[in-house]
């Protein structure tokens, strides 16, 4: 099972419309699919229809059960959406309080990478939609991801939290000893505005090969496919939104 995490230290840039993009994307092509929710206010979960103030089985039971978990009690957690083989390990207000009650607990930062391997069997992809915050949440998806997708708004604000993201990789890194494959992807692009050619112009100078070349433009279609809780790429399969993320899944896959 090929593990990517979705990561960036600013809200609202687009890591989970990256996360169901690709993740619906990859089932459409046959594959077994897991999309995982990490961020307490569950923007993935819902998506899919998911209440996460109701739902009786999280991701929250991955943390407070780790010494008990087996690969059928992860299964357990899962739930499924409109398509075949994309599920969703979903999110719950209730890991807002991790890094308070837990966070400091020896081991806490390899709890998802453990629970992911017990299902390795059962999926070909995972993908971790992280919160905009470093806790001991977005520790566990890089610590268990192959890839960190880096979703980046073309605008000013946005680049200074992929300054700080870059920074945090590399002190994860030196503490993990291990070297993220990063991808940092040009979202939100609207080609009618400086501010957006602009942005994208810094990311390349200042990233180099560590950005993708293309970019994923502004569609209302992402906003349109999440009201029937389903990927862009089966409720509006023609957008040029779609086309984008083929492009991106494209260079992942490599």
């Amino acid at each position: 099972m090929k593990v990517w995490t979705v990561a960036n230290q600013k809200g609202g840039v687009g890591k989970t419309t990256t996360t169901v993009s690709l993740g619906g994307l990859l089932a459409q092509k046959g594959k077994r699919v897991l999309m995982i929710d990490t961020d307490p206010h569950a923007s993935l979960s819902y998506y899919f229809g998911i209440d996460a103030e109701a739902t009786s089985h999280s991701v929250y039971d991955i943390f407070i059960k780790s010494n008990e978990m087996t690969a059928d009690n992860v299964m357990d957690c899962l739930s499924p959406t409109k398509l075949d083989s994309l599920y969703v390990l979903p999110a719950t207000m209730a890991l807002a309080t991790l890094d308070r009650t837990m966070g400091s607990e020896q081991g806490m930062g390899l709890v998802l990478k453990k629970a992911l391997a017990k299902i390795s069997g059962e999926f070909d992809f995972a993908i971790i939609d992280c919160p905009p915050v470093l806790g001991v949440l977005m520790v566990n998806a890089l610590a268990a991801c192959d890839k960190v997708i880096v979703p980046t708004q073309t605008e000013y604000l946005a680049l200074k939290g992929l300054d700080r993201m870059i920074r945090t990789m590399e002190i994860m890194g030196r503490s993990l000893n291990k070297s993220f494959d990063t991808l940092i992807i040009p979202t939100m692009f609207d080609k009618r505005t400086n501010a957006a050619l602009a942005s994208r112009k810094r990311l390349m100078n200042d990233y180099g090969e560590r950005v993708w070349e293309g970019v994923i433009p502004v569609d209302t279609h992402f906003r349109d496919a999440s009201l029937v809780q389903l990927p862009i790429s089966a409720a509006y399969p023609k957008t040029r939104g779609v086309k984008a993320y083929e492009k991106l899944l494209a260079v992942l896959e490599k």
